[in-house]
């Protein structure tokens, strides 16, 4: 007699056995709209029509720098120099006062060489001059040495001693109980004057020459 064994399965099914197959797991993907916050732009400046708008736009764009703490805009420093100008007339000559004084560093040259044309144009001459170093120098209360190219003052260099330029220079007013000296380089007096009561003081320096003022201020007339 013969035996049908049947054969043990294995991983798959046995014919005609359906096989059911593992669930598929569908990951659903939830998004969301991340929210971001837009940050505004800056309006544009508004510049008033006028000299005064057209300096400040001008300097905004080029960027030119000025004291923000003293002026709240470049034509507002302008406008205090055009205001500050016909005072500054006892100790040094307009261009001489622009340039010693510092308002002529940085920045400064080009906010007024293009801002007072527009705003007091009859100092414009003054600022070239201060922006060129050629201008008239005025020799007031101190020490000077006289060369042949003065350089403008510069209060941080650390030296009382000014430059002048060679020539006669006269000073007029009312003097009394002053002193002048012309000194050469070796430190040998070459002329001197203790001035007792004066209305009219003129001194010819040369280069190579120091000078010592304690009197008014000596304007060159030749």
């Amino acid at each position: 007699m013969v035996m049908m064994l049947g054969g043990c399965g294995g991983g798959a099914g046995t014919a005609g056995e359906k096989v059911s197959e593992a669930p598929s797991v569908s990951a659903s993907v939830e998004e969301t709209d991340a929210t971001v916050s837009e940050v505004p732009e800056e309006p544009e400046p508004a510049y008033p029509p006028g000299p005064e708008g057209e300096i400040d736009e001008k300097a905004d764009t080029e960027g030119w720098v000025y004291d923000t703490t003293t002026y709240q805009s470049a034509s507002d420093y302008v406008q205090d120099i055009c205001d500050s100008l016909p005072d500054q007339t006892e100790s040094a000559s307009p261009a001489q006062w622009l340039a010693e004084a510092g308002y002529m560093d940085e920045d400064g040259a080009k906010i007024l060489s293009f801002g007072v044309p527009k705003l007091c144009p009859k100092w414009s001459k003054t600022v070239r001059q201060a922006v060129s170093g050629d201008y008239e120098r005025w020799i007031s209360a101190g020490e000077y040495e006289v060369t042949a190219h003065p350089k403008p003052f510069d209060a941080d260099s650390g030296s009382d001693v000014q430059e002048i330029g060679p020539g006669t220079y006269q000073a007029t007013g009312h003097f009394s109980d002053c002193y002048w000296e012309r000194t050469a380089a070796n430190g040998d007096i070459i002329a001197n004057r203790f001035v007792t009561q004066a209305t009219r003081l003129t001194v010819t320096l040369r280069v190579g020459e120091l000078f010592k003022n304690e009197c008014g201020t000596f304007k060159p007339v030749g």
